[in-house]
């Protein structure tokens, strides 16, 4: 029972990070959107957080994607005199994104789904083990 156990938090991992792919992916997406004209905020960066949970009929703890919260940090400007949402200096606020951040932890999520696919697929390999272990 403890090898399945073994399948439902991975795959609670699974499904955590995947979400916490589409976040960073969003973020990445949005990393030039501007507001429309200059009291319009441009978009603010969302950060994903976690939450751990009991489930009763697994008996173990399984991870979540908890809320998804905004980055307060102030936004950036850039000059663009031109650009519809100027201010009267010709100064632009740019989204709080920085794409180097985002690109390292989209590649920190990718990796912690990895490894919790590694774990699904030696799980198979050991129960299919004992299945053939049984027949024989």
């Amino acid at each position: 029972m403890d090898m399945i156990k073994s399948l439902f938090i991975s795959a609670s991992g699974l499904k955590a990070q995947n979400g916490r792919m589409r976040v960073i992916a969003e973020n990445i997406a949005n990393a030039n959107s501007t507001g429309r004209n200059p009291e319009e905020d441009p978009y603010r960066r969302k950060i994903p957080t976690f939450r751990s949970e009991f489930d009763k009929q697994v008996g173990a703890e399984m991870v979540e994607l908890g809320r998804i919260a905004e980055d307060k940090s102030d936004f950036k400007t850039r000059l663009e005199p031109g650009h519809p949402a100027a201010d009267e200096n010709g100064f632009v606020r740019i989204p709080n994104v920085n794409t180097l951040i985002e690109t390292v932890d989209m590649r920190e999520a990718q990796r912690s789904y990895e490894a919790n696919l590694n774990v699904i697929e030696a799980t198979r390999k050991m129960l299919q083990r004992t299945v053939d272990i049984l027949r024989a």
